[in-house]
């Protein structure tokens, strides 16, 4: 028996190991769909006050779940057709313009007026350095050509891999919201009927939280971009609805979101030759001041209804979450940590409390 319980003892916990580390394996493996069906999971939460409001006025779920996916993707399409000619127009002309500069002259004339503007811009350079330049590029162009081949056809796979993937995110949120009840009560099951009614009063903050806070962040997306698209249309900034729809989309995320797309939005009015000369400067100013009002008149009144999350937690959480699955993470950072601080302030201080 001496013998055979060290042998039992090594045979048992070797056991235990394999079968955490299948286990990790599995988990890596599944990590892809681990974050889709997350990821619809947050977003069902997200729509889930909409249904409830159509709901609460007298219509079925299925009817409330489609006229909220209804509006959700006439959103999104509306942006694309907005933003999608805009851009396919800037382009054309772009190319167009390049066609007719190079049609106007043989590539040696361009040559020789590009090195007259260098030498005369910059002095310092030596006679040859534009030849030199090019013939640099070409060779750098045929020693990685297989490189950039590849990084394109990955490119690709990834963006098709993309779209593929914001489908089935987009099925598995339309199933989620529309079952979201039953999901619900199946995991209600799960818990001893002394411990249920409590933890179905917590699992509800937590679920309104989540999704109140997603309908918040959306809101505060809306108004920078609607105000975004009327100011920037009125001071002859360029491009103001593409300028729109990227403060629309920074402002869904948190901390940093606003201030990111304000600067790209001021930096974008700096491009000589676009809209007006002083656009950037009055742009700066603006957004400025907006983000002030937004830290502390528009956000507040929005997000009364989510759970309040003091300024350094929200800035560890969001950290903590753009580290571990970038920019998702950083998105549902903050819910994740109002409802820990839920589950922290109603069930371990009061047991606490209690000792």
């Amino acid at each position: 028996m001496k013998f055979q319980n060290p042998f039992r003892v090594a045979f048992v916990a070797t056991l235990g190991v394999g079968l955490g580390l299948l286990f990790i394996s599995s988990v890596s493996t599944l990590s892809t769909i681990l974050l889709y069906v997350g990821t619809a999971l947050f977003l069902s939460l997200g729509l889930e006050p909409v249904v409830s409001f159509l709901e609460r006025r007298g219509l079925r779920r299925w009817l409330a779940v489609l006229i909220t996916i209804v509006l959700v993707l006439a959103l999104f399409a509306g942006i694309v057709l907005m933003v999608v000619p805009i851009i396919v127009g800037q382009v054309s002309q772009l190319v167009n313009t390049i066609t007719d500069f190079l049609s106007s002259r043989t590539l040696d004339q361009f040559l020789t007026d590009v090195n007259r503007w260098l030498s005369e811009r910059f002095p310092g350079l030596p006679p040859g350095f534009l030849n030199d330049a090019i013939g640099n590029a070409q060779t750098w162009l045929v020693d990685n050509w297989g490189v950039i081949t590849g990084g394109v056809i990955n490119a690709g796979i990834a963006l098709f891999a993309g779209l593929g993937g914001a489908f089935i995110v987009l099925i598995l949120t339309i199933y989620f919201t529309a079952s979201t009840p039953s999901l619900k009560s199946a995991v209600y099951q799960l818990v001893p009927a002394s411990k249920r009614p409590r933890f179905i009063d917590l699992a509800e903050q937590i679920t309104d939280s989540v999704g109140y806070y997603v309908m918040g962040q959306v809101t505060m997306g809306v108004i920078n971009g609607v105000l975004s698209a009327i100011f920037l249309s009125i001071i002859g900034a360029p491009f103001p609805a593409v300028l729109a729809v990227i403060a629309f989309f920074f402002s869904l995320i948190p901390l940093v979101g606003t201030l990111t797309g304000s600067t790209i939005i001021v930096l974008s009015c700096l491009i000589p030759g676009l809209g007006s000369p002083n656009a950037w400067w009055i742009a700066a100013i603006y957004y400025l001041i907006y983000m002030q009002l937004e830290a502390y008149v528009l956000s507040p009144k929005v997000m009364n209804r989510a759970v309040s999350v003091p300024g350094a937690v929200v800035v560890i959480a969001a950290l903590a979450g753009g580290s571990l699955l970038g920019l998702l993470g950083a998105l549902i950072a903050i819910p994740v940590a109002a409802s820990v601080l839920i589950i922290y302030r109603q069930v371990i201080i009061p047991r606490q409390n209690e000792r």
